[in-house]
């Protein structure tokens, strides 16, 4: 049995129009979000082989600010792949995980990672599955298991979307994209 976790970084601000997408720093509601998500994380009792995290500042600061709420550090793996990969890319990255790491968390962007979760969720509860379909906001987590020995097994459709949680959710005041 295999767990993804997917984590669509914080909201991230626009402050200064002349700098680099990926340099762009979370905002105050994606520094409040953050460590939320992480706490209801480890309140679930989710716990990680490793973190596959888009080395964009945005996505580091997110997973910092989890580990804060987590309560522990999170062993990490940067992938510069993850930062804006389509859902074809993040698939090509989960194939090849190493076997022995039953459970990861990827920390990315959109539109890649909604892409990646409509692809791979095949089946699961109803009204998660269509908030899914609707939108993933920032700071937004998606748990999809699938029934396999191999990462390389993983098959689009045959993932079983087993958690979606927004910051909202866990705290009206999250509320936004």
């Amino acid at each position: 049995m295999k767990s993804l976790t997917l984590l669509r970084h914080a909201k991230a601000g626009w402050g200064d129009p002349s700098q680099r997408d990926f340099d762009r720093p979370l905002d105050e509601r994606g520094r409040r979000a953050a460590p939320r998500m992480g706490h209801y994380l480890r309140t679930e009792g989710l716990t990680f082989d490793r973190v596959v995290v888009s080395p964009s500042v945005r996505t580091l600061e997110t997973l910092a600010l989890v580990e804060e709420g987590y309560g522990a550090k999170l062993t990490e793996l940067e992938d510069e792949r993850v930062y804006l990969a389509s859902s074809d890319t993040l698939l090509d990255i989960i194939h090849a995980l190493p076997d022995e790491w039953d459970n990861i968390l990827i920390i990315g962007h959109n539109p890649g990672f909604e892409d990646l979760g409509l692809q791979l969720a095949g089946h699961g509860p109803e009204r998660l599955m269509a908030r899914l379909a609707a939108f993933l906001p920032t700071a937004g987590v998606v748990e999809i298991t699938f029934d396999v020995d191999h990462w390389s097994d993983v098959r689009p459709g045959e993932g079983e979307l087993v958690r979606f949680v927004r910051p909202v959710d866990l705290d009206r005041t999250l509320e936004g994209d």
